[in-house]
């Protein structure tokens, strides 16, 4: 039976390489934790932690490229020596996160110490370690504690666990340390796998005396179900349950993928290039990963505030309804009181796609050294838990949208206090373009990402889609992200990116405080806010847009003026479109003149084509975003179209 024209001897094997797209792409970091040992003998230097943390920022680009580092300084004293390593069946991101796990956890300990998590090993001690094999003194084993095979079974079990071992020790001494072995359960008999893991800093001859050791010990937990055992050379492990990962390499996933489709030539071909395609991508995305944790990492000595999930989870009391402020594409936002009292808001990201690291590490690289009064605060964050969370200082105004467009709202603002809102919006905007060192883009400005302190300061909130330009670039070409109706339209249909972005969405979001009303995009009658606007702009009447719940009660010239800044904001064309810096200046200089806008803001073709053309006739910015909308839906998205949006657009 044929499905849309395609025969099943292709379809089948395409299901089934997708299916193990998935497969590759569930993942485990097994960061619980198996060992701990701390030498708190060691007195206190002042020069201990410059050391530590150096010491720990070197290993953390080595286990970027390769799984493993060490690293030593011994001037000044204390000398510090390191060593960390991954196990080898973990991927990169997996790698990442269980040294970013054992990293936070090391800290525990005021001075030396060792730590074991199931999927790697972190020490750091006094002197010069690497070659050691065992240590008679500090060595661990750890057997689980009363689970048991039933004893009718237990000598067969025995002798399975023996064998595994003394496979899993002899691959890994072949195998560069590393190697995993199992047997599945049969003839009543339960299965058991194995992992062997030695450092790399150890020869093979030296592996071997290690994993020797180690398996005499880990034998010794039979008939238990699971045995660890941890040395200093080496981790050794089994277990009845199958807890390792399968290492899948580039070249690998390509045999087992070609093998499985060989029944088909244009399958097996297809294959290839959705493989290749496939494991670039994957690498791209993993080295995403290892930079962002390991600039993280690098970077603590400038954010330390790393708070535990448990605590974060007590303080929100368990992420409860009645403490959620507000709810994303990306994640939830809660009410949060730390032991200490103090009120925060906890912004708990998704982590069951890889878009979270785009989004986390947005946050926490970029906005982590900027500070501004019209910046919400990053406090810190928490990367151990099954999601990741952002903690910020709580606004308790809440959101600039749940003032201007709910129902009923417990009061109006006043002409002052919307001024007040804007201006601080401009400055926000024009520190991030201009002020902090980078051209920082938001992407998401709106009313919801406009948060309001008792002083209704606007402080702009959720920097999840932020990008960066080269002072030395004129844009950058993404994939569209951000909310419709406050996007531009270059941005929108091309996906050409420059701050003049952020420049029109301020344009939209001044209309909509000034007006009271929301921009709609998702209707074609002549009844949007820029319409509206534009059309008593023409009429010279622009104090008729005002919000009628100000009674009246505004400067009608100031008023005027300001709303047309945001026309010149919403113009077409981003060359037409005056900085962020200028719209503070004109904000903040009631006696200048401001310019007259040369072009509607709206979007019509030929402008798309030609921006210097006004002559054509207009559409509205709704109207265009349905027309391309309609296009992808019907089977030929235009580029960069909203049907291509990247999964982190939200709302």
């Amino acid at each position: 039976m044929k499905s849309n024209g395609e025969s099943p001897s292709i379809a089948l094997p395409l299901l089934a390489l997708y299916s193990y797209f998935f497969s590759l792409a569930a993942s485990d970091p097994r960061i619980t934790r198996a060992g701990f040992y701390c030498d708190n003998r060691t007195k206190f230097d002042r020069n201990f932690v410059p050391n530590f943390d150096a010491v720990l920022r070197q290993i953390s680009e080595s286990i970027t490229d390769q799984h493993w580092g060490n690293y030593s300084l011994t001037s000044p004293p204390p000398a510090i020596y390191g060593l960390a390593q991954c196990h080898g069946d973990l991927i990169d991101a997996d790698c990442s996160l269980c040294f970013a796990q054992s990293h936070d956890r090391i800290n525990l300990c005021t001075t030396f110490g060792r730590l074991y998590l199931d999927g790697c090993f972190l020490r750091v001690d006094g002197y010069d370690f690497y070659n050691e094999t065992v240590d008679p003194t500090h060595d661990m084993l750890n057997c689980s504690s009363n689970s048991t095979v039933p004893a009718e079974r237990a000598a067969e079990f025995s002798d399975r666990v023996d064998r595994v071992l003394r496979n899993v020790l002899a691959s890994a001494v072949l195998n560069k340390g590393f190697a995993v072995a199992g047997e599945d359960g049969a003839g009543g008999v339960t299965g058991v796998y194995a992992l062997a893991q030695c450092w790399s800093t150890l020869d093979a001859s030296s592996c071997r005396v290690c994993l020797e050791n180690a398996t005499s010990k880990a034998r010794s937990c039979a008939p238990r179900e699971e045995a660890r055992a941890m040395n200093a050379g080496c981790f050794l492990r089994y277990s009845t349950t199958k807890f390792y990962s399968v290492p899948v390499s580039g070249e690998s996933a390509r045999v087992c993928i070609t093998i499985a489709m060989a029944s088909s030539a244009a399958a097996v071909a297809t294959s290839l290039i959705l493989i290749g395609a496939y494991i670039r991508y994957q690498k791209y995305k993993e080295k995403q990963v290892h930079n962002s944790f390991m600039q993280l990492l690098a970077n603590g000595s400038k954010f330390r505030l790393y708070f535990k999930y448990e605590m974060l989870e007590k303080a929100t009391n368990f992420f409860h309804d009645s403490r959620k402020l507000g709810q994303g594409g990306a994640g939830s936002v809660y009410k949060g009181i730390l032991p200490n009292g103090k009120v925060v808001a906890v912004k708990r990201l998704v982590f069951n796609t890889r878009q979270w690291v785009d989004n986390f590490f947005n946050e926490v690289t970029l906005i982590n050294g900027i500070q501004h009064k019209n910046l919400v605060r990053l406090l810190g964050c928490s990367i151990e838990g099954p999601e990741s969370l952002l903690i910020y200082e709580y606004i308790p105004n809440g959101s600039l949208d749940q003032v201007l467009f709910v129902n009923n709202a417990t009061r109006v603002l006043t002409w002052e206090e919307r001024l007040h809102i804007i201006t601080g919006i401009a400055e926000g905007l024009a520190y991030l373009h201009e002020g902090c060192g980078l051209k920082i883009i938001h992407r998401d400005i709106k009313t919801s990402n406009i948060l309001l302190d008792r002083n209704l300061t606007a402080k702009i909130a959720d920097f999840g889609l932020v990008r960066c330009i080269a002072p030395e670039k004129s844009h950058v070409s993404t994939g569209i992200a951000g909310t419709l109706g406050y996007m531009a339209p270059e941005y929108l249909v091309r996906g050409q990116l420059t701050e003049k972005a952020d420049v029109y969405a301020f344009g939209v979001l001044v209309l909509e405080i000034l007006s009271g009303r929301k921009n709609s995009v998702y209707t074609l009658q002549s009844s949007s806010v820029l319409q509206l606007v534009w059309k008593h702009y023409k009429s010279n009447n622009l104090a008729a847009c005002i919000d009628p719940a100000l009674r009246g009660e505004f400067p009608v010239l100031e008023a005027s003026n300001v709303l047309q800044i945001s026309l010149l904001c919403t113009q077409a064309s981003m060359e037409l479109r005056p900085s962020m810096s200028g719209v503070v200046e004109m904000l903040q200089d009631k006696d200048r003149v401001v310019l007259q806008p040369k072009q509607p803001p709206f979007l019509n073709a030929s402008m798309l084509n030609d921006e210097s053309s006004s002559k054509s006739s207009p559409c509205t910015h709704a109207q265009l975003t349905a027309s391309v909308v309609s296009s992808s839906l019907t089977g030929s998205p235009q580029p960069n179209s909203p049907y291509m949006i990247e999964a982190s657009e939200r709302r």
